[in-house]
């Protein structure tokens, strides 16, 4: 029982360290990347228990404001390869090892 206890603690700490959002890839220009990445983060928070409600925020968000189109993956444990739409690619992680992946393809 303590080590249950103890590891979450050690699991929230970490999560608490890395709560910043890390880019791993982008071709985005630098305006349309921060609002994409300050959406993800939103997301991510607002919808911590429920990976498939933050994609939906995203990808509706991303929609309206740059236009139809948009993809969106967040999970902890997916490969991919796809393709998209030139500077119209961001992929990143937030809270440790949940990633996000969000593209544009036509």
């Amino acid at each position: 029982m303590a080590e249950t206890a103890e590891s979450k603690k050690e699991e929230a700490d970490y999560k608490r360290l890395h709560s910043f959002p890390l880019i791993r890839h982008t071709d985005m220009p630098e305006e349309m990347k921060l609002e994409t990445m300050e959406l993800c983060v939103t997301a991510c928070e607002k919808f911590a228990a429920n990976n498939e409600s933050a994609a939906r925020m995203i990808k509706e968000s991303m929609d309206k404001k740059f236009g139809s189109s948009w993809h969106v993956v967040i999970g902890e444990g997916f490969g991919f390869e796809i393709t998209h739409e030139v500077k119209n690619l961001l992929y990143m992680f937030f809270g440790g090892s949940l990633a996000v992946c969000v593209w544009k393809c036509s």
